[in-house]
């Protein structure tokens, strides 16, 4: 349960800025930026150069992974004292695979209010881009740089069946699509670059195709990977190859350790043997 907002305290507001062009910012956007007393931004140095282009001149503070659990305390001093703060990223939306969420934690827990101004976000302008199916998808941002916890992602995802969309930068393209190939298979794969730039690439291709492309060409730019979940078909495959290797009573036990029922369980094995389930009962007849 949420607790009760501070009486005359200040707002926060998760601005979404451009992810390239920077025509792809909001009135609402601006407007809140140049009438909020403070902006805590990702990086300064970067922030710095969208808030000259547009002429804004409030406060700025930094804002960043290394720095966000004591600073989110101090933006929240802030906001009870009653000052309306800003948060931008370095390029999207705040919250989305940075650390603004840490700060978002600690206004609810606070009773700091909040809103959310959308705009610009790299996963979603990707997914809409792909020529991927959309309504179904799974978001993992950047694969974990710990090998152990890569690893772990990476084996959930080898049984996700919705669409996959991953961020990566250039330096690391390689590696990831070696290991996608060897986890995942072969699977589609869309490849878009420097979205909403000048050189903006959408490259519609198969995990293994993009591996070799990129080791002929080398990856320039951010990237973000769209990729196909695991089909209806390959799924009926491996089940098909996991029931020849059990006997008819193994597949049956199989089912009954999830459900009792006996004529479910051997309706079940017929279906997935492709025979009838008198075939089934007779096997057991058989048997006795």
């Amino acid at each position: 349960m949420e607790r009760g907002k501070t009486e005359m305290a200040g707002k926060l507001y998760l601005c979404a800025t451009p992810i390239g062009n920077l025509d792809d910012i909001t009135l609402r956007v601006l407007n809140t930026l140049r009438e909020v007393d403070l902006i805590a931004a990702e990086d300064t140095r970067h922030s710095i150069k969208l808030l000259n282009h547009f002429e804004i001149r409030t406060p700025m503070t930094s804002y960043h992974e290394f720095n966000k659990v004591e600073k989110a305390r101090y933006l929240v001093e802030k906001l009870r004292e009653g000052l309306n703060i800003a948060l931008i990223t370095d390029a999207g939306t705040p919250g989305i695979s940075d650390p603004g969420e840490e700060l978002v934690r600690q206004c609810y827990e606070a009773g700091i209010e909040l809103t959310s101004l959308p705009g610009p976000a790299a996963c979603v302008t990707a997914l809409t881009m792909s020529g991927m199916p959309t309504r179904r998808f799974a978001f993992e941002a950047f694969l974990p740089a710990d090998r152990k916890e890569r690893q772990q992602v990476l084996g959930e995802l080898a049984d996700e069946t919705r669409t996959i969309v991953l961020y990566e930068a250039p330096h690391r393209l390689l590696r990831t699509l070696e290991e996608l190939r060897e986890t995942l298979g072969d699977r589609k794969l869309s490849v878009c670059r420097e979205l909403t730039k000048k050189y903006e690439t959408v490259l519609r291709t198969t995990i293994a195709q993009a591996l070799g492309f990129y080791r002929d060409e080398e990856p320039k730019g951010e990237f973000v990977l769209v990729i196909a979940g695991k089909s209806a078909e390959e799924i009926k495959r491996e089940n098909e190859q996991a029931w020849e290797t059990m006997t008819i009573e193994e597949h049956l036990e199989y089912y009954l350790s999830q459900n009792p029922d006996r004529k479910e369980a051997m309706r079940q094995v017929a279906k997935d043997r492709g025979i009838s389930k008198r075939d089934v009962y007779q096997y057991f007849v058989s048997k006795k």
